[in-house]
């Protein structure tokens, strides 16, 4: 595990000692047997249950682009809802502790699953550096830490930067969200990836582009001698339900 896993490990447990434990989600305070969402939040979260499903929708989204071991994504996408915005505060409001914690509660689904036993490097898609300057982190990196720390799997956060600072994806439809893409990834050390089954991470499947152009730079540049396989948080129902 990397020193900033275990260097963040400790901030959130010292956070716990003086914040009141909230539920990440609604925000109740959490009973004392409460993980961090509560037990109705779980009971509400749209899971896809994709994980446990080795040919799911989200593999058959991806196999269609690239060589792919296994791919899932926890929770469906859906707009205006609790779910849409927790993502929102971890991604555009600082809150990269809600990050690293939803991380952990998808490495768990990836763990229970017995799909992804083999992975040996977790790689998140990078974001390009002005970017990262402007968020203050990558939020992608958070929840690699958590996936990370409940599979037992290090991350990687230098082998693959981001190298041409592309608009944002967001208010792309999309053709030009994979044209927004090509080439925008560069493989910086393919000696720390060869011959490895590499688990990539993301918050948010909208159309794949940029998990397959990352993924497809790393297979180029390592020759083939590489495995790839994909986790996500959340999926848009329009990608799966096109397929």
């Amino acid at each position: 595990m990397s020193i900033f896993c275990d260097i963040s490990g400790v901030v959130l447990d010292a956070m716990s000692l003086f914040m009141p434990r909230t539920c990440l989600i609604c925000g109740r305070p959490l009973l004392e047997n409460e993980g961090s969402v509560c037990i109705l939040c779980r009971y509400n979260i749209p899971l896809t249950g994709f994980a446990k499903r080795k040919d799911n929708p989200v593999k058959l989204i991806f196999e269609n682009m690239m060589p792919v071991e296994s791919a899932t994504a926890m929770f469906w996408f859906i707009g205006g809802t609790e779910w849409q915005r927790v993502i929102h505060k971890f991604k555009y409001s600082g809150r990269w502790f809600f990050a690293q914690k939803m991380g952990e509660w998808l490495g768990e689904e990836l763990r229970d699953s017995g799909n992804f036993d083999d992975v040996d490097l977790i790689i998140p898609i990078p974001l390009h550096f002005r970017r990262r300057l402007m968020r203050g982190y990558n939020q992608s990196e958070q929840l690699a830490l958590g996936v990370g720390r409940k599979l037992g799997v290090k991350c990687d956060f230098g082998s693959v930067c981001r190298c041409v600072y592309n608009d944002s994806q967001t208010s792309k439809i999309d053709t030009e969200r994979w044209d927004n893409v090509e080439e925008i990834f560069e493989v910086r050390n393919t000696k720390n990836m060869r011959g490895r089954h590499i688990l990539l991470v993301d918050d948010v499947i909208t159309t794949g582009a940029t998990i397959s152009s990352c993924a497809t730079t790393i297979i180029r540049a390592c020759e083939g001698d590489v495995r790839i396989s994909v986790a996500s948080l959340a999926v848009s129902r329009r990608i799966v339900n096109e397929k």
